[in-house]
């Protein structure tokens, strides 16, 4: 018989999500406070990249340790302090005005991404197997507070100047705090690892081969979520020439469905398995990188008349931004499938495995803002960058296929042999 869904589990999968949506949107704030600051600062492509990409590093590191705590004393109280701790950095960005100050600053304000590993796990704990992957969506929902920095941000920034979003982001992470604490529902014991489950026990996960092929698989559709989010409104300015607000805008069209969406990959998951979904999310990647990454180049044929005949092919700024659409679309899924396949593989340990996911998926956030900005930098055109995320893709589809596919084709062929 089925167990109705509680009222407490609704509040907390709530809770969870609200909180991570305003940890997502500080984590990200430097994605548009960036831009400004590029012009203030004088910085270069790879400069600009460091900067926005610093909170992601301090996110990503946090996550195991701070998943591991969470299997050990609940959600709440971590989630909680988490918050906390960050209200003061991100207010004390609005103070700075020097590069290395920022980033130091942007390195202390980064534990709000960590965030994703206690919600992820906390939440998982409140539902049955059979509805995890459909709860961990929902709450990973909340990486749409991305999307909420690229509307509420450059607004903020055109009124009152940027000091003024780090402002806003403080306040609005004190009254999450004071919510959560007051809201959010007490976890019962089993929502906890028992305490004869040592260290060495949690970190045995890093011994498991499929762990890091999950986390291949997540420093695409959420590293390069984080990372091309990040880099976006950039893009847009600096290859079309869009004001910041505009291209902000057309931003948060790849940033919040790939968000949104999430909720709807849990349940994908939970019907097809995580597998499926995975495999078509990579394969739809492929196939808009192919287009994104192909450079505006034109082309000039001689006809028999001896009349050049002249043809543009890439640059159209719908057509890519169609095709950034519908990859986010399948980030969404893909970052709710990677972690179905954690919640059926390790229900005992969704903390720490969720923390070495996340970490690593988090680092690909990290990593892929400075990487595009090198390759700028070096090559001096703007599509170089969905080059090397093409290249992220195959390997991902490579490796999909040779530990997952290929054994089941296998399976199959020798269970009709066997028939």
């Amino acid at each position: 018989m089925t167990k109705k869904i509680t009222g407490e589990q609704i509040r907390a999968v709530a809770l969870n999500t609200i909180a991570f949506t305003v940890c997502f949107a500080v984590w990200t704030m430097f994605s548009v406070i960036g831009v400004p600051l590029k012009q203030q600062l004088g910085l270069n492509d790879a400069e600009f990249g460091l900067l926005v990409a610093m909170p992601i590093l301090t996110g990503s590191l946090m996550r195991l340790p701070l998943g591991m705590l969470t299997d050990k004393v609940g959600g709440r109280i971590v989630f909680f302090a988490l918050m906390a701790f960050t209200i003061v950095p991100v207010w004390l960005v609005s103070e700075l005005d020097h590069y290395w100050s920022l980033l130091l600053c942007g390195f202390v304000v980064g534990v709000a991404g960590s965030s994703f590993s206690v919600g992820i796990a906390a939440t998982a704990r409140w539902f049955s197997r059979k509805n995890q992957g459909f709860a961990m969506g929902i709450f990973g929902a909340g990486n749409a507070g991305a999307a909420v920095t690229k509307f509420v941000a450059p607004t903020l920034v055109v009124a009152y100047g940027w000091t003024m979003v780090p402002k806003v982001y403080a306040v609005a992470m004190l009254v999450m705090v004071v919510a959560y604490w007051l809201l959010m529902p007490r976890e019962p014991h089993h929502h906890k690892v028992g305490k004869h489950v040592t260290f060495s026990d949690q970190v045995k996960a890093l011994k498991d081969p499929r762990v890091w092929k999950y986390c291949q698989y997540y420093s695409l559709v959420f590293g390069g979520y984080v990372g091309v989010s990040l880099w976006m409104t950039k893009y847009y300015v600096s290859e079309y020439g869009l004001g910041l607000q505009y291209a902000a805008l057309m931003a948060a069209i790849f940033v919040l469905p790939s968000g949104v969406i999430r909720a709807a990959g849990g349940w994908l998951a939970d019907r097809f398995g995580a597998h499926t979904v995975t495999w078509w999310v990579m394969w739809t990647t492929l196939i808009c990188l192919f287009y994104m990454a192909y450079p505006p180049t034109t082309i000039s044929i001689k006809t028999i008349a001896g009349d050049p005949l002249t043809f543009t092919v890439g640059g159209n700024m719908w057509l890519f931004t169609a095709a950034l659409f519908i990859m986010g679309i399948a980030w969404g899924f893909g970052k709710a499938s990677v972690f179905k396949y954690i919640s059926d593989e390790y229900p005992d340990n969704i903390g720490v495995v969720s923390g070495i996911v996340g970490l690593i998926g988090g680092m690909g956030g990290f990593l892929l803002p400075i990487m595009f900005g090198v390759l700028v930098d070096i090559f001096h055109f703007n599509s170089v960058i969905w080059m090397l995320v093409f290249g992220v893709t195959g390997v991902s589809l490579v490796w999909m296929w040779w530990t997952e596919r290929k054994p089941m084709a296998t399976g199959l062929r020798t269970a009709e042999v066997m028939e």
